[in-house]
């Protein structure tokens, strides 16, 4: 392979994000909660790698549509003006190529599901690609942010149930939620840049009282969850990964008391901790029946 080939891969997979992996992770932890509850325990091998693939896909490709979109915002912002198209080291064409053969590859990929999902997928698709605009207009992008993330959760029910219980519903409302968390944490960090520049952000619109804000919505996602685990009387595992995610969470508030940005950012990041508890503790619930 020649340098320059090198080089282009390079770029393209700083492009797809394929370098920080925290996004696929917590776009991919609500769908295993799903795959895992809609199965009653280990959900169908083929069924877990269609959502996994899809998930490294359809994220790669959310990247692109959002770069793209934030081309001539992001040299403005100190976090961003490093990436490819920002930093004009790849075209704006390559990207939409790149974007539409992931999209095409995610495609065949769903293709594999029933109609019914394959409906949804579509549905996630659409709430993917315009996220990025919703900033310029919505105040709480991170809400419509949660919607798109959350969408596999439907997902997963109606690929291995062919609907969504109330608990289902209950979950897909909570991973809104949290995604408006650790959103909200990572917008902390571009804060002053969003308010020059005049993109929307919960970071914004929470203002002074944005860690309080946080701690609301934890608890709130917090009791959400508590509220499926009655409901499927999933028992004491899934109560003590409620209890990992509530400590976990109480590390991210007092580690961010200050609002430093470097603090956020790693309370952005440590929620791929609080994912991983409650699979594990859904894990082991449904296992134990």
């Amino acid at each position: 392979m020649s340098r320059a080939l090198r080089r282009r891969l390079h770029e393209y997979a700083l492009l797809t994000r394929l370098n920080r992996p925290i996004g696929i992770l917590l776009l991919l932890w609500p769908a295993l909660w799903a795959l895992w509850l809609a199965a009653d325990g280990l959900p169908e091998p083929r069924l877990l790698a269609i959502f996994i693939v899809g998930t490294v896909l359809t994220r790669s490709a959310g990247c692109i549509v959002n770069d793209l979109a934030d081309r001539d915002f992001d040299p403005h912002v100190e976090r961003t003006r490093e990436r490819p198209l920002a930093a004009r080291r790849v075209a704006p064409q390559e990207a939409i190529v790149l974007f539409v053969l992931l999209m095409l590859l995610a495609l065949a990929v769903v293709l594999q599901l029933d109609a019914r999902s394959v409906l949804l997928s579509l549905v996630a698709a659409l709430l993917l690609a315009t996220y990025p605009f919703c900033k310029r207009f919505f105040p709480a992008p991170q809400l419509y942010l949660g919607i798109a993330f959350g969408w596999a959760v439907p997902m997963a029910y109606v690929a291995v149930q062919g609907t969504v219980p109330p608990s289902g519903w209950l979950l897909f409302a909570a991973t809104v939620v949290w995604a408006c968390i650790y959103d909200t944490f990572y917008a902390m960090v571009d804060r002053d840049d969003d308010r020059r520049i005049g993109i929307g952000s919960t970071a914004l619109l929470f203002g002074r009282h944005d860690l309080l804000a946080i701690g609301l919505l934890q608890t709130l996602m917090l009791a959400l969850l508590l509220a499926v685990g009655v409901l499927e009387e999933l028992g004491v595992f899934h109560y003590l990964g409620l209890a990992a995610a509530a400590l976990q969470f109480a590390r991210q508030l007092h580690a961010t008391r200050n609002r430093d940005r470097d603090a956020c950012f790693r309370a952005f990041l440590g929620n791929n901790y609080v994912g991983l508890a409650l699979w594990v503790g859904i894990g082991v619930a449904t296992l134990q029946r």
